[in-house]
This record gives structure tokens, C-alpha cells and sequence, in this order.
């Protein structure tokens, strides 16, 4: 009797584990996120696209108590950490546009400027400027204390100009 009891549970657990294998899982949300873009017409980094870390040469340098750490270089996108006393008040960020042209849209009708070039607010956290219609320029507050005007601030001291003569 206790052999026949043990055959149906390992008939039972081996059916069980077939089953549970055999079926279809949701997609992580990276896949759906892949998912999602590509449904958008998002495509892989285009060719043209400047490397990640030729951006550096136009971040802000630290000084004034704030400390700025490069966090991401990859073809066509760069970003930075900016910490004061240790602690992440933003994040700064280059990313070459021809990758996702669209972007530039929602700078069409800005009537605020920055050194000269069109800039939109974008949520209650991120300020960003658009360099010779290929460049987008962004700052975003991780602390309450990182102000809008801060972002501002922040934004004129990339060297936006030298950027701008990057073909």
C-alpha cells in the first residue's frame, strides 16, 4: 500500500511540474517594456549616433559643494549623478535624438529658453533643453530639495554651445 501511495505522488508531482513548465509566463516588464517601444516604432540606436562618452566634455564639472558622478555611457546617451553632502539631489543627461526624432516635438511650441535654446519643463522633476535639433539636454530633481530653478541653473552650465558644433 505505501509503494502504490508513492507512485501516485511522484506520477502526481511529475505531471504537476510538466504542466506548470509547459505554460506560458507573462513577459518580465523589461520584455514588455521591449514590447511596448518596439510597438511604437522605437528602433535600436542608429548608426550616426555619438558615443555615450564623448558627451562627458559637456557635463557640468563638480564644484560649489555638489559632486558629479557618471553613472551611463552608451552609444547615443550619457548621464550623470549630481550629489551633494553624499547625497543624489538629480540627474543630468545627454541623449542624441536621432535615435528617437519625435522627441523634439514637444519643444516646438516652448517659449522658454535657456543659453538661447528652446527648454520645457517635463513633470514636477525634469527641466530640458534641446541643442541644434539633435540634443536633449536634461535635468531631473531626485530630491524635494533640488529646485526647478536649480535645474535651470544646472542646464547653463553644460556647454551647451560647444555641444551644438557636434555633427
Amino acid at each position: 500500500m505505501l509503494l502504490k501511495m508513492r507512485q501516485v505522488i511522484v506520477v502526481f508531482s511529475l505531471s504537476l511540474l510538466f504542466l506548470t513548465s509547459c505554460a506560458t509566463q507573462a513577459p518580465s516588464r523589461f520584455e514588455q517594456a521591449q514590447q511596448e517601444s518596439s510597438q511604437r516604432g522605437s528602433s535600436a540606436v542608429v548608426k550616426e549616433s555619438e558615443s555615450g562618452g564623448s558627451f562627458n566634455k559637456f557635463f557640468p564639472p563638480s564644484g560649489g559643494g555638489y559632486e558629479r558622478v557618471y553613472t551611463q555611457e552608451k552609444k547615443g546617451f550619457a548621464e550623470a549623478k549630481l550629489k551633494k553632502d553624499g547625497k543624489e539631489v538629480a540627474v543630468l543627461a545627454i541623449s542624441d535624438i536621432l535615435n528617437n526624432p519625435s522627441a523634439a516635438k514637444k519643444f516646438e511650441k516652448s517659449s522658454q529658453k535657456i543659453k538661447g535654446y528652446p527648454a520645457v519643463s517635463q513633470g514636477k522633476t525634469g527641466t530640458a533643453v534641446l541643442v541644434g535639433y539633435r540634443f536633449q539636454v536634461k535635468v531631473l530633481s531626485r530630491d524635494s530639495s533640488f529646485s526647478e530653478g536649480d535645474r535651470q541653473t544646472w542646464l547653463e552650465k553644460f556647454d551647451l554651445n560647444g555641444l551644438s558644433k557636434v555633427q
